[in-house]
């Protein structure tokens, strides 16, 4: 009987999804992306070399696995095979292994440009997007006005939309932000010029998913971004244009939530956000500093660099209950090591009261102040470590009391950025 594995981000993204994508590949078929678009960065370290993918399931570098791209993702044609190029460049070609979905909104220049006029007018009241024109992009689909993959095989039908969409953008640009009109005719002839590589990967992905599951294949379910920036639970307004959370993975795919088995959540040892919005643990002072160098806590798309704070668990019990996560991936622990004190948010004094839960809401999680628990650190490195009883006592004292207070038992602890160094506790396809 086949296995079904979803892994979402826990926190505000840049958890660490990739790594334990592409560690878990290795007992599946195929790996689905089933939401976001190129504005995610999952970063892979294997054997040493760093391989950063944004809209390629992270599970490609197994050559074994096909890769799906789920009809929830928004798919930018640039994008896609400036990805499969950079691959083939480090020696993976991967062209016959990437598939898409037909129904996949395309992310055109156009909402590239719009994205970017609206952070601008916004000024220091900017939401903090990667400027790649995603939200955009799901508000066409939203609005039922999307170009999608499909029509990258009809020219004629693909350049009527366009045209159509830029009366409207294009009227936007000039006319409300001030900005640069998208020059339409040449969009559409450098965009049609990728169609040969593209349509070819057109598939069913929903039929394939549901016909292969019947035939015992197991699935890895990759989500992008992170929970906290779900538009629909997250903290709106500071949030991705797609849902985020778990129960995504089967709209997002056409597949039904009977069939995803186990939910793995990401979360680093301490939090991390790129971008506006409110951080209840977030540190401006060197301890903060220092867990941004260690961890080298830069955007793997944006390069921006995030903002660091110690671990929250009232965020993350919410994680919890949101995606109704089965284990937790705890990422990043040696970032931790050698601090003389470890700190663990527990809950939150909010409006004079105590609450042990995340509210909703940007306002009201501003407004929240952490209770933290504090932990005697550790001196011995955890760099590497593959055995949890090897881990020094603190830090499994530490771990276990995380693991209490997000009310989820741990499966996984990263010690290092490469796929060996890793803690399995317990097998999500077992």
């Amino acid at each position: 009987m086949s296995k079904n594995v979803v892994v979402v981000g826990a926190q505000w993204g840049d958890e660490g999804k990739g790594k334990i994508v592409d560690w878990l590949t290795e007992s599946v078929q195929g790996v689905v992306r089933f939401n976001g678009g190129h504005n995610a960065g999952h970063t892979l370290v294997i054997n040493g070399q760093k391989t950063v993918l944004r809209l390629i399931p992270s599970g490609v570098m197994h050559p074994h696995v096909k890769c799906y791209i789920g009809n929830g993702a928004v798919v930018s044609p640039e994008a896609m095979l400036k990805e499969i190029d950079d691959l083939k460049a480090h020696g993976m070609d991967a062209e016959d292994r990437i598939f898409v979905s037909g129904q996949c909104p395309l992310v055109l220049p156009y909402h590239i440009a719009l994205d970017h006029a609206r952070e601008n007018a916004l000024g220091d009241k900017k939401i903090g997007t990667t400027g790649r024109g995603i939200g955009p992009a799901y508000e066409d689909k939203i609005a039922r006005r999307a170009v999608h993959v499909r029509d990258l095989a009809e020219p004629k039908v693909f350049a009527e939309k366009v045209r159509e969409n830029c009366k409207l953008i294009n009227f936007l640009l000039a006319n409300y932000y001030n900005s640069e009109p998208v020059d339409v005719e040449k969009m559409i002839e450098d965009t049609l010029a990728m169609a040969p590589r593209i349509v070819p990967k057109i598939r069913d992905i929903s039929h394939i998913l549901n016909t292969k599951m019947k035939e015992g294949e197991q699935f890895l379910y990759e989500g992008a971004q992170g929970t906290m920036l779900d538009i629909d639970h997250g903290t709106y307004p500071f949030v991705t244009s797609s849902n985020t959370v778990a129960g995504f993975a089967s709209p997002g795919s056409g597949v039904g939530p009977q069939k995803l088995n186990y939910i793995l959540g990401i979360t680093k040892a301490y939090c991390t956000r790129v971008g506006s919005g409110p951080f209840p643990t977030e540190l401006f002072d060197e301890v903060g500093k220092t867990i941004a160098k260690k961890g080298n806590e830069f955007g793997a798309v944006t390069g921006r660099p995030r903002r660091c704070g110690w671990f929250d668990g009232a965020a993350l019990r919410r994680a919890v209950e949101w995606n109704g996560l089965s284990g937790l991936a705890v990422m990043k622990l040696d970032v931790l090591d050698g601090f003389e004190t470890v700190r663990l948010g527990v809950g939150y004094e909010y409006k004079g009261e105590r609450i042990d839960i995340m509210p909703v809401g940007a306002e009201e999680v501003a407004q929240c102040k952490v209770i933290y628990e504090d932990f005697p650190g550790w001196k011995e490195p955890t760099f590497g470590i593959t055995k949890w009883e090897d881990l020094p006592v603190n830090a499994q004292k530490y771990l276990t009391r995380l693991s209490e207070v997000a009310g989820c038992p741990i499966a996984v602890v990263s010690t290092g950025p490469d796929r060996a160094q890793t803690i399995l506790l317990h097998n999500p396809f077992e």
